[in-house]
């Protein structure tokens, strides 16, 4: 079995905390025809380079019955910038249109096996698996940036059709797993394609 959720398999279900003061579940966004988790935090260059672009494509989609779930699952001892009270500033300063949630455990992280921020999973109404990878293709400077991948996926589901891909490699900063050095990855995880 592989370290990531294959495509096809439905979304394990979590209850975290977010930086709304409130718990979520999967149940919480069950209005949503297409559900986009995505494994992100505070400090990592390749987030901060590429959220505007990613909040650019929520937002675009957000009338399309699509919602965003960040989820941050590194670990604060290895970089204090992802602790929860720094994911409150940051999305008091930024606002950005997702529900930001705090996986502290970090078992929500390997239960999707997620690889690096930010890491994109992409699902159906079914809560199946349909994409999963990088949301765009020069995430740390999106001013080289030659291909939007979440937003050619999610244009293609959300007009009836197919993805043109269901699987890239994530492009961006290991998780930060807590108690490991800062580029350490669990033995089985590894490269999508």
């Amino acid at each position: 079995m592989s370290f990531t959720i294959e495509i096809g398999k439905k979304a394990p279900d979590f209850t975290l905390p977010a930086t709304d003061g409130k718990n979520y579940s999967l149940n919480n966004f069950s209005d949503a025809k297409w559900l986009v988790i995505f494994f992100t935090c505070n400090h990592c260059p390749y987030v901060v380079g590429s959220d505007e672009v990613t909040r650019s494509t929520a937002l675009k989609y957000s009338d399309k019955s699509v919602k965003f779930v960040g989820i941050n699952s590194n670990s604060r001892n290895t970089y204090e910038e992802d602790s929860f009270p720094n994911m409150v500033k940051r999305m008091d300063e930024f606002k950005f249109p997702w529900i930001y949630l705090h996986d502290e455990s970090q078992e929500v992280a390997l239960k999707y096996g997620a690889l690096r921020t930010p890491h994109f999973f992409v699902f159906n109404n079914e809560r199946e698996l349909v994409y999963t990878g990088r949301g765009v293709d020069s995430p740390r400077d999106t001013s080289r940036m030659t291909e939007n991948t979440l937003d050619n996926v999610l244009e293609a589901l959300t007009s009836g059709q197919e993805p043109p891909l269901t699987m890239t490699n994530p492009i961006g900063c290991n998780v930060k797993w807590d108690g490991k050095d800062a580029h350490w990855m669990p033995a089985d995880a590894c490269d999508l394609i």
